[in-house]
């Protein structure tokens, strides 16, 4: 497959009160045209940084991306972002946000009437045609998030960048938000960079997924190659040894390679005392 976005030799370094601080370093990484790339690793590991140089919001110190061939100085269409925060503009309806990203990108190359028709097809991608007069008030957070992921889509960007786009909804509307995504990326071939901190779904929906060491000076781990035919259905995959097989493994670098130290307590910084309504530690899980 043709390489779309390459990374590298990308460096990351932010000044602190406290001095210079390297959040990446020597980062380098190809993607294909058409790919879905989750990017994992534990919290402060540059996994944001990344996505936020791609997008243009950031400069890296050294190296470089280029993107179809041209280098990225500044954010652009062809690159759409989703947050976890849906980011929706409250005093406008649904069908307003999404206007308003085409109507920006798309004045004076669609007529008024392709712009309205293109609004529609992206709300209706992502099931979001029955509510088009309501404001993000009166939606749950699981359709702001579609009209999220409508309003990136009808910029008609060359690469969607998604940050942790679910994982401040419940278990079942992240799953039907996953299913909604994948149907998507299947029918438009988009590529996909996504940042996650769920195994399980990074290994649902991803082509590869790049597993990046502990900050600071963090890196590409290691990269992992998800063989698993598609369409995926996610009922099937829970039984299936391969699928099993994949999420071991990046459970193993995690946990095993990549283990979180906590720094020992100092004499001047002693551990509190247990109260009588103190949680137990959470288990190890799919998610971080």
């Amino acid at each position: 497959m043709k390489t779309l976005l390459e990374i590298s030799a990308v460096d990351m370094r932010f000044d602190t009160p406290k001095g210079s601080f390297d959040a990446l370093k020597n980062v380098n990484l190809k993607i294909a045209d058409g790919e879905f790339v989750s990017l994992i690793g534990h919290s402060g590991c540059g996994k944001s940084t990344v996505l936020n140089l791609v997008g243009g919001l950031l400069e890296a110190s050294n190296g470089g991306i280029i993107l179809d061939g041209k280098e990225v100085c500044e954010p652009g269409p062809e690159r759409a972002i989703v947050f976890q925060n849906h980011s929706l503009l409250p005093w406008l309806t649904v069908w307003e946000n999404v206007e308003l990203a085409v109507r920006t990108v798309f004045r004076g190359k669609k007529t008024r009437a392709e712009m309205n028709d293109w609004i529609a097809h992206n709300l209706d991608l992502v099931h979001m045609g029955h509510a088009l007069n309501k404001r993000p008030g009166e939606i749950s957070g699981g359709m702001k998030q579609r009209v999220g992921i409508a309003r990136a889509l009808a910029m008609q960007p060359r690469v969607l960048l998604m940050d942790e786009p679910f994982g401040a909804l419940d278990a079942l509307t992240r799953a039907h938000l996953q299913d909604t995504l994948m149907e998507i990326q299947r029918d438009l071939k988009n590529t996909v960079i996504m940042i996650t901190h769920d195994v399980d779904e990074a290994v649902l929906l991803s082509d590869r997924i790049v597993m990046m060491t502990n900050g600071p000076s963090a890196t590409v781990g290691e990269i992992l190659d998800i063989d698993l035919p598609r369409p995926r259905e996610r009922l099937a995959l829970a039984d299936d040894p391969h699928y099993n097989h994949l999420r071991h493994e990046v459970l193993a670098f995690l946990y095993e390679k990549q283990r979180k130290v906590e720094p020992l307590p100092t004499k001047a910084s002693k551990p509190k005392a247990k109260t009588a309504d103190s949680s137990p530690p959470r288990a190890v899980g799919s998610d971080l």
